[in-house]
């Protein structure tokens, strides 16, 4: 059928085997919302946003994340368990059962795209089965001018039906949802879950090959923001590291807050046209721009309501609650979402364990490994079974969206190191004063202003005076930092137990040498030696 908004622009949907459907094509982010509410699949806030429950999937599921093995993928792609290969006529014959399920519903189509570089432009076409699904995609890609849709001509299609359930001794899949990127057809197909991250996390993996192979820009996994003298900074940090939180500074622009493309011309470009935060034990005290971010038009995911207000404290469904929405949300961003010149990088890591140095900077060297290796710490009640602090580590601070080696993404972050002269420095947000349980999380005051100190280079050059090498991890922690107490800047220091703690941090050491171990063939002696040099006994 065609689209019952022609002014707009008519297309079919036969063409993607999907038949006899109503397509409701680029309804506004309010049209949407008020069919999440006819439906019955949502709720309001005092605040009008819109609250949903994604259902089974709250979080992505990364072991039924696949990717099709073809002439394009074959030799490129690391295969194993991130990137799980999967036969292309399986994928053929499960696509075809897909637009069976939703010809005859009444489907949301969107057009939009990724990347703000127009030389990097991807323009996307996303068919989703649920309205606050098509929803999330106005929030979360980038959003062409009526004037660009008259001409849009999509290149990757994102088709996306969470109330299709696999069959997996049929369609070859590991259970009943499956997200899965076909290059050659240049289709990212989901189904069995209603979590909206799929969706862009989709595009996203697809980016992070088409760069670096196809058009020589490396793809990161990070947020990043402007100071008013056009530094560029950015942050690299795994899920619950502040890596959101850090990089919305009411003092610097925001240019996005998780996916960024650094092109051979220097510049840093946002991947997506909105944000996707954490919520949990949020407040407008500790975070007031994502707080602010929170209202009409924002979508938000698997929290508890009381009488209108959101209780972010509880985490009866999920700990991942999360937000979506536009970027324009927040006030102080960057337009066009574009920045230059890089001069910090900050790898963000919430170490459970209490030993790492609240901040550090690294070598070339250490920048590398520290990159390749990815860590932070899981906590007790963040998963089932994990009753003390766990070392978790994710290659290049993303694993599950990475379809290279890691060493790939580390060779093009150490040339831009070297052409660049950038800083980076390991953040840890996470414990002091002892382990998850003993210890306290460092302040979130104290962690922003390391992070302005750096930024606005009072912490200098290295030097003996006003850094100390790390005895265990290498590392320089600096002697002084302005609005820090000295004694925060020692994690040894804030145990008041040298061997407990000397115990502990040869404890992760050792860690971080294990997971190395699947890296040591592709990383050079360089790479190889930025890592913990102290062994325990």
């Amino acid at each position: 059928m065609e689209s019952l908004y022609p002014t707009t622009k008519t297309f079919s949907l036969k063409h993607y085997g999907i038949k006899d459907a109503t397509m409701r094509y680029q309804l506004s982010p309010k049209e949407l919302q008020e069919e999440v509410m006819q439906k019955g699949q949502g709720q309001l806030t005092k605040s009008g946003t819109l609250a949903v429950n994604t259902g089974e999937f709250t979080g992505r599921s990364p072991k039924d994340r696949f990717i099709v093995k073809d002439h394009i993928t074959k030799d490129k792609i690391w295969w194993g368990d991130i990137n799980i290969p999967f036969e292309p006529d399986a994928f053929d014959a499960l696509y075809d059962k897909v637009t069976s399920y939703l010809s005859g519903k009444e489907i949301f189509v969107r057009d939009s795209y990724a990347c703000a570089d127009p030389e990097y432009r991807l323009n996307i076409r996303v068919i989703n089965e649920y309205p606050w699904s098509n929803m999330f995609a106005y929030n979360m890609f980038l959003r062409p001018t009526n004037e660009e849709l008259k001409d849009f001509d999509p290149e990757w299609t994102v088709i996306n039906a969470p109330g299709f359930m696999a069959d997996p001794k049929i369609d070859g899949t590991r259970q009943h949802n499956f997200a899965i990127l076909n290059f050659d057809r240049k289709i990212a197909l989901i189904g069995g879950t209603g979590y909206t991250g799929e969706i862009k996390k989709g595009i996203f993996s697809a980016l992070n090959f088409i760069l670096p192979v196809q058009r020589d820009c490396f793809p990161m996994h990070c947020s990043a923001n402007i100071g008013k003298d056009g530094d560029t900074a950015i942050f690299f940090g795994l899920s619950g590291t502040g890596k959101t939180t850090l990089s919305t500074d009411p003092n610097r622009k925001l240019i996005g807050d998780d996916e960024h493309g650094w092109t051979k011309e220097n510049t840093i470009f946002n991947f997506e046209g909105g944000c996707y935060a954490k919520v949990i034990d949020l407040s407008k005290e500790k975070e007031p721009e994502i707080y602010g971010a929170i209202k009409e038009g924002a979508i938000l995911e698997n929290v508890i309501i009381n009488d209108g207000e959101v209780d972010y404290a509880d985490t009866s469904i999920t700990q991942n609650t999360r937000v979506s929405y536009p970027i324009h949300h927040i006030e102080n961003i960057q337009t066009p979402s574009i920045g230059k010149n890089p001069k910090n990088i900050f790898f963000l890591t919430a170490d459970a364990f209490g030993v790492m140095p609240p901040i550090s900077k690294l070598t070339p060297s250490q920048a590398a490994y520290h990159f390749i290796s990815g860590y932070t710490a899981k906590v007790a009640g963040t998963e089932a079974g994990v009753v003390e602090p766990q070392p978790s580590f994710s290659a290049c601070f993303g694993a599950p969206f990475m379809p290279l080696h890691p060493a790939a993404y580390a060779e093009m972050l150490i040339q831009k190191m070297k052409d660049t002269g950038v800083n980076v420095w390991l953040v840890n947000t996470g414990w002091t004063g002892g382990p998850y349980g003993v210890g306290t999380r460092i302040k979130l005051k104290y962690t922003r202003a390391m992070i302005q100190a750096v930024l606005n280079g009072d912490l200098g050059l290295y030097s003996y005076d006003d850094y100390h090498i790390h005895s265990v991890f290498g590392v320089a922690q600096p002697r002084k930092c302005p609005g820090v107490p000295d004694s925060v800047l020692s994690p040894r220091a804030t145990w008041n137990d040298d061997e407990a703690y000397y115990t502990t941090a040869f404890k992760l050491t050792n860690a971080f040498r294990e997971n190395f171990k699947k890296f040591e063939s592709y990383a050079n002696e360089e790479i190889r030696r930025g890592g913990p040099q102290r062994y325990s006994f």
